[in-house]
């Protein structure tokens, strides 16, 4: 085994190590746009590197998040004070990560479906990620649910695109988190939801698997199975947890490094739940944790929009209170109580 791949899985195994999950504050400038407009602050230069510092720099951090994914520019910048944003991280115990996708674009002959671009020319840039301090990478795709979608051909041609991502990270030294993200979009019900689930799941690992990726330095980051956002069942903790659960133990293989969760657009307590859930089942096969965007820096954001200048410690608190809460459902020792202290 080289000393690159013992290297990559080594850090698989820190993303997912006992109670720790990884922060996804990797939106693009006109996502952080949309947040930042949401609080009534001007979306700059100075005050995306200002808000990402202060999550960045949170004190302790590191005890429940042991990575973040970072756009382009934030992996760039230096705080205030000139200090790289790569440093505070490593300082904190934190694997700094970056993504790489350049975003999902309408496919072609298939109205309605996406196919995320950014395969050109990545070798190039994943080892200048490398080199700026970057230890994983990211590679977002969306499957739609609706009448007639997904097809087949949108499955096949996004797993493909991630399994060659995740090469191409491997090669230059950098663990792929790969996220078929099926959206919650929709008025689906559950049982829809598994079986596009299950679907794109297969066709991923079978593509992962073509491209000889090494599944013990790859990470899934993927959608919980839970029904439409629109649909009028919605199911429970418990549901939510028994179908992704049994969806991964049909899809999923053993050697995985581990499963991180996105939010998608679950309020944060709501994430929470049912992570801790499904952590409190035994003897899993691989580690559950958490990658959430939204469902950890929501609360954050607006406490440290009220007043950007004196509410730094403000809102580090809010987000160290997401991240413990998470990190204790990632071990199945989360307790609703414990969001009153």
């Amino acid at each position: 085994m080289t000393d690159k791949l013992n290297e990559m899985i080594e850090t698989a195994a820190a993303m997912v190590s006992k109670g720790r999950g990884v922060l996804a504050i990797d939106e693009s400038t006109g996502t952080c746009q949309k947040r930042f407009d949401s609080i009534g602050v001007e979306c700059t230069f100075e005050s995306r590197r200002d808000y990402r510092h202060m999550l960045l720099s949170t004190e302790g951090l590191g005890e429940h998040i042991s990575g973040a994914i970072l756009f382009d520019e934030t992996l760039r910048q230096s705080s205030e004070a000139g200090v790289p944003f790569v440093k505070i991280m490593q300082d904190n115990d934190i694997i700094p990560g970056i993504k790489v996708d350049k975003g999902a674009h309408p496919l072609a002959g298939f109205e309605g479906e996406k196919i995320t671009e950014g395969l050109d020319g990545l070798r190039d840039r994943l080892a200048e990620y490398y080199d700026l301090g970057a230890r994983f990478a990211k590679w977002r795709a969306v499957i739609t649910i609706d009448e007639v979608n997904p097809s087949q051909a949108c499955i096949d041609a996004n797993c493909h695109a991630l399994a060659r991502y995740a090469a191409l990270c491997q090669e230059a030294g950098l663990v792929p988190m790969v996220e078929p993200e099926v959206l919650m979009d929709g008025d689906h019900d559950i049982a829809t939801a598994y079986e596009v689930t299950e679907l794109t799941l297969k066709t991923l690992f079978e593509q992962l698997y073509e491209q000889n990726v090494v599944l013990e330095a790859c990470i899934l980051k993927s959608s919980m199975v839970v029904a439409g956002a629109d649909c009028p069942e919605q199911a429970d903790i418990e549901e939510v947890a028994e179908a992704t659960l049994n969806c991964f133990f049909n899809t999923v293989p053993a050697s995985l490094a581990g499963i991180v969760f996105l939010s998608g657009g679950q309020s944060e307590i709501e994430a929470t739940e049912h992570l801790d859930a499904m952590n409190r089942v035994e003897n899993l096969p691989w580690p559950l944790s958490f990658s959430y965007g939204r469902a950890l820096q929501a609360s954050a954001l607006k406490v440290w929009g009220a007043n950007p200048q004196d509410n730094v410690k403000a809102a580090q608190a809010e987000l160290s209170h997401r991240a413990r809460m998470n990190g204790l459902a990632a071990m199945g020792e989360y307790d609703g109580k414990l969001e009153n202290e």
